[in-house]
């Protein structure tokens, strides 16, 4: 699965007065690694014309992202301590004007902290109005694509609804 993975260093400020890192700070980290990820090189490969583009660059040409839904699932408290913890970040769907990432908040050691989704909508700078996605972000994304995140309970679309995947609107 294509993915990238980012250090993030903990702060001694991130735990709360309940002794671990802070709830809002998880999201932060989340921040982190999109930015860290949109800045990278996008290199010869997918952008031969200007290979020191980066997902960032190529966006701000077109637009600007904004954050339409975002889900974390806590998996173990985190404290502190001077060990970076690892963001992995990668694409768990694209479609017309937004994308999707999937993340991963873990220790070398195997401890997940949390799971997380982020779905982003491409708009407008001027109208806020959603855009749609240029082939060039599309390749890109496509070539971080990646599994969906494995979520507790993660069932098919409409498993646990009352209706079979075959079942129409109307009845």
């Amino acid at each position: 699965m294509p993915m990238n993975r980012f250090p993030i260093q903990l702060r001694f400020g991130d735990e709360d007065s309940n002794g671990h890192v802070n709830n809002v700070r998880f999201v932060q980290f989340l921040e982190e690694a999109r930015v860290r990820l949109s800045l990278l090189p996008l290199g010869e490969e997918l952008s031969p014309a200007e290979p020191a583009a980066t997902f960032r660059s190529v966006t701000s040409r077109t637009g600007m992202t904004l954050v339409a839904r975002q889900e974390i699932e806590y998996r173990a408290p985190m404290v502190y301590r001077q060990e970076p913890v690892w963001v992995e970040v990668w694409v768990t769907g694209v479609g017309g004007s937004s994308l999707t990432y999937g993340f991963r908040i873990a220790d070398d050691d195997g401890t997940v902290y949390a799971l997380a989704e982020c779905t982003l909508v491409m708009a407008d700078a001027e109208t806020g109005r959603p855009t749609a996605l240029s082939d060039l972000q599309i390749r890109v994304l496509e070539s971080w694509r990646g599994d969906p995140v494995p979520f507790r309970g993660s069932r098919p679309a409409n498993a646990g609804n009352g209706m079979s995947a075959s079942a129409g609107a109307t009845r």
